[in-house]
């Protein structure tokens, strides 16, 4: 399935979003102010992916998508590259079976050709066998940036439709069913942790009409009562995709009468 832009059509809305979508930011800093080596916050951080995911499963979130290495980390230093890389294959290979008992299905997006084979390997593996999951679809960003994502979708549209010896049809629905995550609706939250404002080259396509939030905790310490904060925020959020407030109250009328 591929989902509609939500500049083309209004999606439902809910007070639990359906997905989630996290840059989860301040592992470093968190082990600095406790004079740790910044190796020690990635590893603490993956205590809190498995409790946001939990979390999420619980709450009946549908989708949650994690921005674990973005296609700029290549620039921090070696040494810290090494060390998400390995960290990557360690969660791969001790969260999955959990993560299929649990019926979560798992993604992972972005260019992946600059990954060794070992992490091709268990990414492949991992999918497949979590492939029929419908509790929870959890992404895993690796690599992937924003923009890449697209040109690439921009790429196979032109060469679909050279393959085809058609013109190249551009238009919405067209161009989304190439996009690394046509299989999920766009976000209907974003957090990002560690007290930066900005979405640094993550789903700028999806994050069009996304509710964002932003928070000073580290990623390590977010944690279930902190993702709860971030979806109470969401609830009293007024998503009206280009209507006015007035247009939305027939239907918050409608909501009110129905019975419980």
């Amino acid at each position: 399935m591929t989902y509609t832009s939500s500049t083309v059509r209004v999606p439902e809305v809910a007070a639990v979003p359906r997905h989630i979508a996290i840059i989860m930011d301040g592992n470093g800093r968190w082990a600095t102010q406790r004079r740790l080596p910044r190796v020690a916050g990635h590893t603490r951080g993956v205590d809190a992916v498995r409790a946001a995911v939990e979390a999420c499963a619980r709450r009946g979130v549908e989708y949650l998508t994690l921005f674990a290495f973005s296609s700029e980390n290549w620039r921090r230093p070696n040494e810290e590259v090494s060390f998400l890389m390995r960290l990557f294959v360690t969660a791969l290979e001790r969260e999955i079976g959990k993560l299929h008992a649990n019926g979560i299905r798992l993604r992972v997006v972005g260019d992946l050709e600059r990954f060794d084979e070992k992490i091709r390997d268990l990414i492949r593996r991992a999918e497949t066998k979590t492939a029929r999951n419908t509790r929870l679809t959890l992404t895993i960003a690796a690599n992937y940036g924003g923009r890449w994502d697209i040109m690439q979708a921009t790429r196979k549209l032109v060469e679909q439709a050279a393959a085809a010896g058609k013109p190249v049809e551009v238009n919405e629905d067209a161009f989304a069913e190439h996009l690394s995550m046509a299989y999920a609706p766009e976000p209907d939250l974003f957090i990002r942790t560690g007290g930066e404002r900005r979405v640094s080259n993550f789903l700028l396509w999806q994050l069009a009409y996304t509710e964002f939030y932003f928070t000073d905790t580290f990623w390590p310490d977010f944690d279930a009562d902190a993702l709860g904060h971030a979806i109470a925020s969401y609830a009293e959020r007024e998503r009206r995709f280009g209507r006015t407030s007035a247009q939305l109250e027939p239907q918050s009328q409608n909501a009110d009468s129905l019975p419980c």
